[in-house]
């Protein structure tokens, strides 16, 4: 896991060099892309120079107690080794889960269709609802959303209405 976790660290400082480059930066469909690959990596690469610090800290905190510090000292030096131990392997779950595959369908746009069904006013009520909710996340992900087509009730919910969510996660 280790050797991933070093070559997206030098992908990532690759990109960085590559994104400085003038003939990349004339290139505006590989700039995007590169644009894109480094916003994805970068939460991953945060997390694990995160998980690295913790570790040499740990390492760094230990050999502290071993020296034989006064009783403050090494009272302090305890409670940070607790925190940074606490705090490790919750790091190195996130990381497991950031390493997943990512699905192919992740950054494609989709068509949403949301139909009151059986239920009457109450699920027609509910549609709406749901309409406002996923408009709601879209927005706060910063991504578009354009009705394509609503069928209104007149009790202010939704029989059926077809969404378009464009964007970039």
């Amino acid at each position: 896991m280790f050797e991933q976790l070093d070559a997206l660290i030098f992908r990532f400082e690759e990109l960085h060099e590559l994104l400085s480059d003038p003939e990349v930066i004339s290139d505006s469909k590989r700039l995007r892309e590169l644009t894109i690959e480094e916003a994805d990596l970068s939460p991953k690469v945060a997390k694990i120079k995160r998980y690295k610090q913790v570790q040499q800290e740990i390492k760094d905190t230990e050999e502290m107690l071993g020296e034989g510090l006064d009783a403050d000292m090494a009272e302090l030096a305890k409670m940070e080794l607790a925190e940074l131990k606490a705090e490790k392997p919750r790091l190195e779950e996130e990381i497991k889960v950031m390493m997943l595959p990512e699905d192919p369908n992740d950054g494609k746009n989709i068509i949403m269709e949301i139909r009151g069904a059986a239920g009457g006013d109450e699920a027609q009520l509910f549609a709406g609802d749901l309409l406002n909710m996923y408009t709601r996340y879209a927005d706060s992900q910063g991504w578009k959303v354009e009705v394509l087509d609503a069928n209104i009730t007149g009790i202010g919910g939704y029989k059926e209405v077809s969404l378009m969510i464009t964007g970039h996660k």
